[in-house]
């Protein structure tokens, strides 16, 4: 900014502030030509809400340097220092285009026109390179030299233009609220049509002095917009053409695509049609538009550039992506409701399914205890009755040893017996029938044992 010499002692014809912009006027001090300098206030740091971001400045300026039209305000340079971005810019120093209007006694439509056509031609320069200007209002219209016959238009302030990139969707909220489109208040996806809505507020304003959806409040004023809520009220339009207010009407289209583009405007009959006829017109009031510029300026701020509804703009965004996912949650909730409704069915299902198969296992094992009862009533018998014998038993195994005992003796007593009775018999000598009779006693004697001790005696002794 060595360059440049601020005029501090006449600035009175240029001193415009905003919230985080000033601009004066200044002189480069190599030529002594006079120019612009907008001081843009950077913001120092990406938790501080003051000061401009470093890409809306880029943007700004790289824009500025895509434009050369002569109804668009010129950048000539740029420079940087600690604090500040400073724009050096075309001096524009003819004020506002309706302040100049109010001044005049009377306008006649032919006159504004003639305005509404370097617009559309500025915005039309801007439109074919895919530029929206997206704040266009009454006080960034301003005029190069007021003291010519027709002053030349020149738009101003590109702190909010954006390059409309194919395919990319773009949204934001920020304007003046009396001027934004309808899409812009919905926070729907934005284009070019929003400088052409605007336009058509603009040419209201400029034919009637009266603001169409302008309400007591930013909130009355943003629902007006988004109910189209206007009308051409005849106290205001009675001087008005038919092909003025059509022009207007066709602005001030909800639906983006029936809304006239900028060469649909520039070819409307009340823009192109040039003729007797339209100097014929009657001349419209400016009383109400005179008045319409001293409340703008006394109620509105200062030329709020960067006053955009940033923080608006993100809680819009904010919400959304919370409505986005309570959107996500609610269909997660449905999910997990639907499984949960699933689970109970099945759940039911089975637990019907387990009181059927509980009730024959019931029925079973009630079957079981009974059939145990049974065996254990019986293994309680067979072991009285086990008991009972192995008592026998041991009876009779005492009673067999006993036997056995009194066998023994009885086997030996008799082998000594038959000793006796072989040694007695070896003491004779007899013939052949002694010894069968012998023998056959033996044999009796072996079974009757008792009656063996006399009988062979006796009998051998007979014979």
């Amino acid at each position: 900014t060595a360059s440049f010499l601020a005029d501090d002692a006449d600035t009175h014809s240029l001193n415009i502030s905003g919230q985080f912009a000033i601009v004066k006027q200044c002189r480069e001090k190599t030529t002594g030509l006079e120019f612009a300098a907008k001081f843009i206030k950077k913001r120092q740091s990406m938790a501080s809400s003051r000061g401009v971001r470093r890409e809306e400045i880029e943007r700004e300026v790289n824009i500025l340097q895509q434009i050369q039209h002569p109804n668009i305000v010129m950048l000539h340079d740029v420079y940087e220092n600690r604090t500040d971005v400073v724009l050096i810019l075309e001096l524009v120093s003819g004020g506002e285009l309706f302040d100049f209007l109010a001044q005049k006694e009377s306008l006649s439509e032919e006159e504004a026109t003639q305005f509404i056509k370097q617009i559309l031609e500025g915005v039309n320069y801007l439109h074919a390179r895919k530029i929206a200007h997206f704040d266009l209002k009454p006080e960034n219209i301003m005029l190069l030299d007021k003291n010519t016959p027709l002053p030349r238009i020149k738009l101003i302030d590109f702190g909010l233009a954006h390059k409309i990139e194919a395919g990319a969707e773009f949204k934001n909220i920020f304007g003046t609220p009396e001027f934004v489109a309808p899409e812009i208040v919905n926070y729907e996806p934005l284009g070019l049509e929003a400088d052409m809505w605007s336009i058509g507020v603009i040419t209201y304003i400029l034919l009637s002095g009266a603001s169409p959806f302008l309400g007591d409040t930013k909130q009355d004023t943003l629902g007006n917009i988004s109910a189209i809520n206007y009308e051409f009220d005849e106290e205001f339009f009675c001087h008005t053409s038919k092909l003025a207010k059509n022009f207007i009407s066709q602005l001030l289209e909800k639906d983006k695509k029936k809304r006239l583009t900028i060469q649909d405007a520039l070819n409307h009959p009340w823009i192109k049609v040039m003729g007797p006829k339209k100097s014929e017109r009657r001349q419209l009031k400016t009383k109400r538009l005179r008045e319409y510029t001293i409340k703008s300026h006394s109620s509105m701020p200062p030329n709020n550039t960067y006053v955009n509804f940033e923080r608006f703009a993100q809680v819009v965004e904010d919400i959304d992506q919370m409505e986005s996912s309570f959107i996500s949650l609610t269909a997660a909730h449905d999910s997990l409701q639907e499984n949960i409704d699933a689970m109970v069915s099945i759940y039911n299902e089975k637990e019907a399914c387990y009181k059927e198969e509980n009730e024959a296992m019931r029925h079973e094992l009630s079957q079981i205890r009974y059939e145990f009862r049974k065996v254990e009533a019986l293994k309680r018998s067979l072991q009285d009755d086990i008991q009972a014998f192995s008592c026998s038993l041991g009876a009779i195994s005492n009673r067999f040893q006993e036997r056995q005992s009194r066998f023994d003796a009885l086997a030996l007593e008799l082998s000594n017996e038959v000793k006796w009775v072989q040694e007695v018999m070896g003491s004779f000598h007899t013939g052949e029938g002694l010894a069968v009779t012998i023998n056959i006693h033996l044999l009796y004697v072996g079974n009757k044992y008792r009656d063996f001790l006399k009988m062979p005696f006796l009998l051998v002794v007979s014979h």
